[in-house]
């Protein structure tokens, strides 16, 4: 279930309460990402996407003042998912395992998020037009980049906190840059850009935080 942007979110009108309320505002985001995948963020419209979700125009409106808030509400979204995934991704817990195995793995499943949810690449657009989306953006980067971070810091390293801080910034910061290079041509151009994200990172950060030694 989608949790509702919070109370400062970008220009809603009505957070749902009720659990009928939770589950028409889910629809909305779901049928939006929909429509925006089909027809793109500039040619939908708020009459197609609550006709997608099954709903009365004056509902949708209810929720959300017009399209630019649905297209909030569903980064919010998105946001909210991929922090779970590279939260998980970079978890502690895994400081043990090889760097390479690590970073091919986080990699990989923000690709797959990117494939399964097609709306996503219309909000990703759209991020580089909207000022809002970019302080979600980048609000979202340094929470991974904090995630990285202690990741990073649970490995055996000389590092100062400070230096750690510096290189998990970096690094989010340079995956991001390419992740928006990836979208300028071809799915072939884009799967080698993925490919040499995994290269680039495991070369910057194994010098600076070799795997551990095998257990004799």
């Amino acid at each position: 279930m989608t949790t509702p942007p919070s109370p400062g979110s970008e220009s809603l009108r009505h957070l749902p309460q009720q659990t009928r309320s939770q589950e028409r505002f889910n629809r909305i985001l779901e049928a939006a990402a929909q429509v925006f995948a089909e027809v793109g963020y500039e040619k939908a419209s708020t009459e197609a996407i609550a006709t997608r979700a099954s709903t009365s125009i004056g509902s949708l409106y209810r929720f959300f003042p017009d399209k630019s808030a649905i297209l909030y509400a569903l980064a919010e979204s998105y946001a909210e998912q991929l922090r779970e995934v590279l939260a998980e991704a970079f978890a502690p817990a895994l400081s043990h395992l090889p760097l390479t195995q690590v970073i091919n793995q986080a990699v990989d499943d923000f690709e797959q998020f990117y494939i399964t949810q097609p709306g996503y690449q219309v909000v990703f657009a759209q991020t580089r037009l909207s000022p809002d989306l970019q302080k979600l953006d980048k609000r979202l980067d340094s929470e991974i980049a904090l995630h990285l971070e202690k990741f990073l810091a649970a490995r055996q390293s000389t590092l100062s906190p400070e230096q750690i801080r510096l290189v998990a910034l970096i690094s989010v910061e340079t995956a991001g840059s390419l992740q928006i290079l990836s979208l300028t041509q071809t799915e072939a151009f884009r799967q080698q850009v993925m490919s040499e994200t995994k290269t680039l990172l495991t070369r910057y950060l194994h010098p600076l935080f070799p795997d551990p030694p095998p257990n004799p």
